[in-house]
């Protein structure tokens, strides 16, 4: 059966998400992608009238995916601190799977002549994260919103380095399939993570 409406829409922009991933945008074309979609060019131009406006659609798609993926800090332990420490640990493990990592090249790639589509990259997986953790620290540690992203910010820039570099330039290998949450203390040095916390905001604080 033919897919319609939503479901054809939704099918769409994973289709177009592997193929920017696989190709970049210059290389993508409305063409290609109604053909891997298996779907009319006509079709495809009526959910997205542009490659520009299929690309800032795919952008907010992966915000609902990786979001779902990443959760929030709450949702990691009932103890505040160790939340921190494995939500920041949940996302290093989430930067290994090879399509996030594609997509934050992608977005490094295209910055210079699409600005606004590589800064909402950026923002879906780093300032959506970083602001759900400055939100979190507000509210479950009392800090002040200030102090709150200040920490934020400080704790993800020693968290991923030099992971995230090291990833970037092909230093560290990834993998296929979306890591799994039950083997996050397997695939990343949350004691580290942990230490770093301690650093950054003392149990005093």
């Amino acid at each position: 059966m033919a897919r319609r409406g939503q479901e054809l829409r939704e099918h769409i922009l994973e289709t177009a998400k592997f193929a920017f991933l696989e190709d970049g945008f210059e290389r993508t074309s409305m063409d290609a992608v109604a053909a891997r979609a298996g779907t009319s060019k006509r079709s495809l131009y009526a959910h997205f009238p542009t490659k520009d406006a299929l690309f800032h659609a795919v952008v907010e798609h992966i915000r609902g995916s990786f979001g779902g993926r990443i959760r929030t800090p709450a949702a990691y332990s009932d103890d505040p601190r160790e939340a921190v420490a494995r939500y920041c640990g949940r996302f290093v493990q989430l930067l290994h799977w090879s399509a996030a990592a594609r997509m934050i090249r992608l977005g490094i790639a295209e910055a210079d002549r699409l600005p606004d589509l590589a800064a909402g990259l950026y923002d879906v997986l780093f300032g959506t994260t970083a602001a759900d953790l400055t939100a979190y620290l507000t509210t479950a540690l009392e800090l002040p919103p200030g102090r709150a992203e200040a920490v934020s910010f400080e704790l993800f820039g020693l968290v991923l380095h030099p992971t995230l570099p090291r990833l970037l330039f092909g230093l560290e290998p990834l993998v296929d399939e979306l890591p799994d949450e039950s083997t996050l203390a397997s695939d990343v040095d949350l004691d580290r993570i942990r230490r770093l916390l301690r650093e950054v905001l003392p149990a005093e604080a």
